[in-house]
């Protein structure tokens, strides 16, 4: 009967079950559909924990093809979600370990940030060198390193920078809002209440961050996979299908730039874009439990265990000066 109701499992799916978790929400409604799904999250968390060569082993085509099939699929969604669930109910309960993971997940997106920043300071210094090469020493290319160097046009430099840039905007945009840097239009919430400002938080966090990074994953990971591999896997695509297609599968890595010497490894990017999606996750996860411990404790509590960089006696001095 169990079975009637759920999704096609790992296993299951990985046989050949020709039912899609479409049809079983048709057939059964939605809240079968999810009570299904989420009491089968528990066996497909075990299943892909147990057996890791199922899709680990990118030696074997049929392994990489679950990998890239289960890395947007149904399945998925409902073993985190289910997870995330449970971690929050019993975190609810024991405001330390809510207040550790808080303090956790900053650190994680402070410490990414701070390191990432550093693109930026080197994208100015390679443009410093472009023009002067350019300009000064009509070089047509650059060389870098010591033995065999690394040679490539001005050309592919130039168009590289874009590279860096995607690196502070993907991997600092968490930071940048544990910082409080990122522009906020205030219609109502800066006259807000305390409680009022939480709440709205804790909502923005599961209603737009949330859903905005979920979708753009599941639009950015197929998107990144048809540049990598061929045949190339789609999003409407079976499993079955992905498996038939796994036979043919072969690396075959993007590397068409935008001119004939320009920068040719645009795959980055959209290894970037999933990375900026899970970055997303993390800081709503972050907000969400931050905002719900704030509300518990009061005001007292607001920016509590907060890493804020700081300007020093300049930035107080600019302070008191407004």
């Amino acid at each position: 009967m169990a079975d009637d109701i759920v999704c096609s499992g790992f296993f299951r799916a990985a046989e050949g079950a020709d039912l899609s978790c479409l049809d079983k929400f048709q057939d059964s409604g939605l809240l079968q559909f999810i009570s299904g799904n989420v009491l089968e999250a528990f066996y497909n968390f075990f299943a892909a924990l147990l057996n890791p060569g199922m899709w680990l082993d990118w030696t074997n085509g049929e392994a990489m093809m679950r990998f890239i099939y289960y890395g947007a699929s149904t399945e998925l969604f409902f073993v985190l979600a289910t997870l995330l669930v449970i971690i929050t109910a019993v975190a609810m309960r024991k405001r330390e370990m809510m207040w550790a993971m808080v303090r956790g997940l900053e650190w994680f997106a402070n410490g990414t940030g701070r390191l990432f920043a550093w693109a930026g300071l080197i994208m100015v210094i390679q443009q410093i060198v472009i023009v002067f090469m350019q300009r000064i020493f009509t070089r047509p290319d650059i060389s870098i390193g010591f033995g065999i160097p690394i040679q490539f046009d001005i050309s592919w430099f130039g168009e590289e920078l874009k590279l860096y840039n995607a690196l502070v905007v993907c991997l600092c945009v968490s930071y940048t809002f544990v910082q409080g840097g990122h522009v906020r239009v205030d219609l109502f919430y800066a006259g807000a209440k305390f409680r009022t400002k939480k709440i709205v938080d804790m909502i923005g966090a599961v209603i737009f961050m949330m859903p905005f990074a979920i979708v753009t994953w599941l639009y950015g990971w197929f998107f990144l996979w048809r540049h990598l591999v061929t045949p190339n896997p789609s999003a409407s695509d079976s499993l079955e299908l992905l498996l038939r297609k796994s036979r043919l599968l072969k690396w075959n890595v993007e590397t068409i730039g935008f001119s004939p010497n320009g920068f040719n490894a645009y795959f980055l990017f959209k290894i970037l874009l999933c990375v900026f999606c899970v970055m997303i996750m993390v800081q709503a996860i972050s907000i969400f439990y931050r905002s719900w411990c704030e509300l518990r404790e009061g005001e007292e509590s607001e920016g509590k265990y907060l890493d804020k960089d700081t300007l020093g006696e300049g930035e107080e001095a600019y302070e008191g000066a407004h």
